[in-house]
This record gives structure tokens, C-alpha cells and sequence, in this order.
């Protein structure tokens, strides 16, 4: 069994900074009304980035295995949160837009259920506790119009 670290360090007031196992920092912050300096991202913003990344980077190696010929590649995530403490998010939406000539709904749509169900860890632990969904949208470089589901 694997096991993972993080340190979490103050900086000033709920400015952190955050490292973990690839030696890499990053800054969390909250606003001034808070103790803070509105200086870095919110961690509830870092998980959905975290969310974005683990299924991004999935999809795009997929489609690189069925040789998809991939422009540009964007993620969109919105995440709802309920009203009362705590805020947790209850649902996230992840849109996929991919850019390319010929692009293969089918080879997509693979490479998307693959990672929602089998290969992304940070949408099996979120799973649990938040629903969610996603679409995706191919923009044609060659053409005006778009597919998508």
C-alpha cells in the first residue's frame, strides 16, 4: 500500500503553503475578511482542479493510445455546494471540450467512461459523496460546426 504526504505551513493569517510528495508548492489563501491575503486558490478550488487534472490527464493519454490527433484540449468544471456548513460540493459537472480535425466521438466517449469509472482515484473518492456528471464537445477546427452530447 502506497502511502502519500503532504505539509501544510503558514505563511500569514490562513495563507498556507502547501507541499507534498513531488516537491512542488502551492499556495492556498481565503479572503481578507477571513485572516487572509486572497493571495492563492481556496482548497475547495484546488480539489476541483485536482478532479480536472486526474481526468484530463487519463482521457488525453487514451487518446493518445488510439492516435487521436488532438488541437487543444480544455476542461470545465462546476462544482455546487450546498447552503449550510459544511459547504461541500453535492454535485460537480465536468464539461470536456476537445479541438481537432476528425476527432472520433466514439474513441472520446470510451476515453471519458474509462476514466470516470475505472482510472481516475480522485473521482472514485468523490463518488461517494458528491454526484458526479459530465458532457463533453468537440469543436472542429476545420469546420463551424460542432458535436457534442
Amino acid at each position: 500500500m502506497a502511502t502519500k504526504k503532504a505539509i501544510i505551513k503558514q505563511l500569514h493569517g490562513i495563507t498556507l503553503a502547501a507541499k507534498s510528495d513531488s516537491n512542488h508548492w502551492v499556495i492556498m489563501d481565503g479572503p481578507a475578511e477571513f485572516g487572509g491575503s486572497d493571495a492563492g486558490s481556496r482548497p475547495k478550488e484546488l480539489l476541483l482542479a485536482a478532479l480536472g487534472g486526474c481526468t484530463g490527464s487519463d482521457v488525453i493519454s487514451m487518446l493518445a493510445k488510439r492516435r487521436a490527433k488532438l488541437d487543444g484540449f480544455e476542461i470545465h468544471l462546476t462544482g455546487t455546494e450546498r447552503e449550510e456548513h459544511p459547504k461541500i460540493f453535492t454535485d460537480i459537472h465536468i464539461k470536456y471540450v476537445f479541438f481537432g480535425k476528425g476527432l472520433d466521438p466514439g474513441d472520446i466517449e470510451k476515453a471519458i467512461e474509462l476514466s470516470t469509472t475505472k482510472y481516475c482515484s480522485v473521482s472514485a473518492m468523490l463518488k461517494a459523496t458528491v454526484n458526479i456528471t459530465h458532457s463533453y464537445h468537440i469543436v472542429s477546427i476545420s469546420e463551424p460546426q460542432a458535436v457534442g452530447r
